[in-house]
């Protein structure tokens, strides 16, 4: 069985760096807020092009404290999209504001630009797009809206990191949540995250967010839980950041194989924009039998998933809120289906899927 993902593989190679990293964290005993995690805010601000980077406990952490930044709160309404992550519109109900959800554009299934400009009302505060599988929203189209509104931009980059939008980093629009879950192109050794701001004034706000409101070790200045990035998660992360662009190079070279080999099989495949560079955390085909075809291609040794089945709209937990009809977000999450593309993936196993995808839907039509 060619595996959706294999993080056994993954650490495999770099267990011996991983490990020393781990080592001088044990020597210096700075579990907390150690050198390490000041490093790999720098690095990743300097690879991203923002002036500041605050690592936190979680991705769904990153997007509370910076709605709570930006006063986002009781009797507000916040604007995504149902076709993400659950921890979208979480993030907006903890801290006491609306979902508002919005549908997609039919290609790239991301947020669409006219149904976010129909939704906004005089409750509207913050927009937040996703990144969704890498691939970058219309950041230009979008923050034209948030500008002519006054509407506060958060970007949910949690899978996104590397992705640009007409040559500038995701997460540089407006402040950029990031996750570092195991599963994401950059991952740690468990949760993590990040914010990303040009903003000097709204970083020390995110430190002090992020550390129980302290303004230093004796002085709490704000009511606001734990959420800091563990030491020992950033020495592992400083470690993998060395084969970030690798990484996303191998995903793209998997994709572009896909997509010259697939065309012709597969109704709709991602699109490829010149002003964009996806970094493909997913790469996510369209059939009208999608069940089917995952099941024929289990059949033939290949794992793959499907992110994400149940809109956040048709969630339990979400029963109640009003919603608009999301028809393009209804026929999307019936035909998606995501194939393997991480790196680890050989090329001779890119191959196997390929025949297997054309295999499969000859088999179902």
């Amino acid at each position: 069985m060619i595996p959706y993902i294999d993080l056994v593989s993954h650490h495999a190679a770099l267990r011996a760096e991983i490990l020393e990293a781990v080592g001088r964290v044990l020597d210096h005993g700075q579990f907390v807020l150690g050198p390490e995690v000041a490093a790999f805010e720098a690095e990743i601000a300097r690879r991203l092009d923002v002036r500041h980077v605050i690592a936190v406990g979680t991705g769904t952490d990153a997007l509370v404290l910076a709605l709570r930044a930006r006063g986002v709160g009781p009797g507000d309404e916040v604007i995504t999209v149902s076709h993400s992550f659950v921890a979208t519109a979480t993030a907006v109900r903890l801290v006491g504001a609306t979902p508002v959800l919005v549908d997609v554009d039919d290609a790239t299934m991301t947020m669409d630009p006219l149904a976010l400009e129909h939704a906004v009302t005089a409750r509207t505060k913050a927009v937040i797009p996703v990144h969704l599988g890498g691939w970058p929203c219309d950041l230009t189209a979008i923050q034209d809206v948030c500008n002519r509104h006054d509407l506060h931009l958060i970007e949910d980059c949690a899978q996104s990191v590397g992705a640009r939008h007409r040559g500038r980093s995701v997460g540089t629009y407006g402040v950029g949540c990031f996750s570092l879950h195991p599963l994401k192109v950059l991952s740690a050794l468990g949760d993590g995250g990040f914010l990303t701001t040009h903003s000097d004034e709204e970083a020390a706000l995110f430190r002090k967010l992020r550390n129980n409101g302290l303004r230093d070790r004796d002085h709490v200045q704000l009511v606001s839980p734990n959420s800091r990035l563990d030491t020992v998660q950033a020495a592992a992360l400083l470690v993998k950041l060395k084969y970030l662009d690798g990484w996303v190079a191998q995903r793209r070279a998997h994709a572009d194989a896909y997509r010259e080999a697939l065309g012709a099989v597969v109704r709709v495949l991602p699109p490829e924009h010149p002003r964009d560079l996806c970094v493909y955390s997913t790469f996510v085909i369209r059939h009208p039998q999608r069940d089917r075809l995952a099941e024929a291609l289990r059949r033939r040794g290949v794992d793959v998933k499907v992110h994400y089945p149940v809109p956040i709209h048709r969630q339990e937990a979400y029963a109640t809120l009003p919603c608009a009809p999301l028809p393009v977000t209804e026929r999307v999450v019936a035909e998606i289906l995501s194939l393997p593309v991480t790196p680890e993936l050989s090329v001779a196993g890119r191959e196997q899927v390929i025949e297997a995808v054309r295999s499969a839907a000859e088999e179902v039509g």
